[in-house]
């Protein structure tokens, strides 16, 4: 598969926000500023939640009021399936995974928590 861009696939709960599941914690500004640069750049983006119904569409349109926007969620890209045979796998094809389950976490803040002044 020969391609031009980069595949970001990002968790939501704990990586694009403070983890306060089933509700929608504090935006991970540096992280949302940083992909939507990617995307703006030609690169793709994939959000990877598990997240699901209801809770998934809240965090998509959540996503969209902070300028994130997303070429696939909880699945493959088109031209990914295609390279595949047109088969879906549950695992998501991307060239950077970021969650805060990762393993190299500083360079994008996560898992994010909004730091409280306590007074």
């Amino acid at each position: 598969m020969s391609k031009k861009y980069v595949i970001y696939a990002v968790d939501f709960d704990g990586t694009l926000c403070e983890s306060v599941f089933p509700c929608i914690g504090s935006p991970n500004t540096y992280l949302i500023n940083h992909l939507v640069k990617r995307r703006a750049q030609g690169n793709k983006l994939i959000l990877w939640t598990c997240r699901c119904g209801e809770r998934l569409w809240e965090a998509v349109e959540w996503c969209k009021q902070h300028g994130l926007e997303f070429d696939a969620i909880n699945e493959n890209l088109p031209e990914t399936l295609e390279y595949f045979c047109g088969t879906e796998s549950r695992k998501i094809h991307a060239d950077v995974f970021i969650d805060d389950k990762a393993v190299y976490k500083p360079k994008y803040h996560v898992p994010y928590r909004e730091e409280h002044n306590i007074i």
